[in-house]
């Protein structure tokens, strides 16, 4: 929970630095793998 929790701050000033659509882009899409990396780690510790 402390991951996701540090993953949403981490994003959000991520996309307050963005300037471009594009960066905006790029920073969603390496929020999404992050998100997708923890819910793989909590589905193997089933």
């Amino acid at each position: 929970m402390k991951t996701i929790i540090a993953l949403v701050v981490v994003s959000s000033f991520a996309l307050a630095g963005c300037n471009t659509v594009a960066g905006a882009g790029k920073d969603i899409e390496a929020g999404g793998e992050k998100v997708q990396e923890v819910a793989t780690d909590v589905k193997n510790k089933m």
